[in-house]
This record gives structure tokens, sequence and C-alpha cells, in this order.
């Protein structure tokens, strides 16, 4: 048997095998308590962080200030589009209620003397994604969107963004009793060299 055989891990590959995404419109109570959020972060933040910068933070959209912040996405994507039908206007209300919780992942990265930036917003990508894998851990489903709302300007003082920072996610998280259907997926050997 390979050494490496030793530290396998077949619960984490069956995982990783299976992985979706559950469709935020899918996702109802109970969504994860604040002691569950805590442990969900934590677990999020053990990603590469070349220069040990933590360049990243989080928000956590609850309760109320889902349908407060609903309210202010509508009347902002009806300054944008005009003329917002009552269904679409509902459509950006809800948004943010579409699961118990939402959690910005803010991407802090800025000029550093040895990290680049690019480096600094990957791990901001890293800590999406474990975020995710932390909700599937506690038993929750999960989504990572981005969508408008992330890149419109006029949205950044509802999620309290500093100059420079970003939106890396928005990461719906609920129960749910939906098993998403697997989708075709890239072609591996087509997407790889090997260099000798």
């Amino acid at each position: 048997m390979h050494e490496h055989a030793l530290n396998a891990r077949p619960d984490l590959k069956s995982y990783l095998n299976t992985r979706r995404s559950v469709p935020a419109m899918q996702m109802n109570e109970p969504g994860p308590d604040t002691s569950q959020i805590g442990e969900m972060l934590r677990l999020a933040t053990r990603v590469p962080d070349h220069g040990k910068l933590a360049p990243w933070r989080f928000l956590v959209v609850a309760g109320e200030s889902r349908t407060r912040i609903g309210a202010e996405l509508a009347r902002i994507a009806n300054e944008r589009r005009g003329n917002l039908s009552e269904k679409e206007v509902e459509i950006e209300r809800e948004r943010l209620a579409r699961a118990p919780v939402v959690i910005a992942v803010i991407s802090t990265a800025g000029d550093h003397p040895k990290i680049p930036l690019w480096e600094q917003q990957l791990s901001a990508g890293a800590v999406c994604l474990n975020l995710f894998m932390a909700a599937n851990a506690l038993g929750f489903a999960a989504n990572w969107l981005t969508e408008w709302y992330a890149y419109d300007a006029a949205t950044r003082p509802l999620f309290g963004l500093k100059d420079g920072e970003q939106i890396a996610g928005f990461l719906h998280i609920g129960s749910s009793e939906m098993t998403p259907p697997d989708r075709p997926r890239p072609d591996v050997d087509a997407l790889t060299t090997f260099l000798d």
C-alpha cells in the first residue's frame, strides 16, 4: 500500500463527487443559528492565505435585514431598468429572503508590497467555497451567488462596502429536502496538459 493511501479520505471524496448547489428558491427554515454560523465562518477561514492577511470579511444578513435590504434592491433595480412589473419588483424584494441566512463574503484585497492583489482575491474565492462546504458539513443546503447587486455601485452602502472592497459572493444557507440533479461536467482530459 502506498503511504499516501493511509491518509485517504473516502468520505471527502464521496462528498466532492456529489457536491451540488441547492437553488436559493428551494431553501426554507430552519437556517443556521448564531453558534452554527460562527462555526461555519471559522471553518471557512481555513484557506490558503499568502502572508496571513485575511483579505476578506463577512456580513451576515438574517431576519428583517433581508427584507429591508430587499426593498432597497427593488428601488435601485427600478431606477436602473424602469417600469418594473409587480412580479419583477417582488423578485428584487425577495433576493435576500429566499434563504433563512445570507452571508456576504467581502474581499478586502488591496495593495501590498509582497502579496499580489490576485492572490488575495483568490483567497476570498476559496473562503466562499469553504463556507459552502462548511454549511453542507453542518447539514444545511447552500448556494454561492453574486447577481447584479454584487456589482452595482448604488448597492455598496447597503452592504457597508468600503473603498476597494468587493463582494466575492453571497452564500445563501438554509434547509432543503431537495436533492438537486447533477449537471454536465467539464471534460477534464480536454482541459489538462501534462508536461514531461
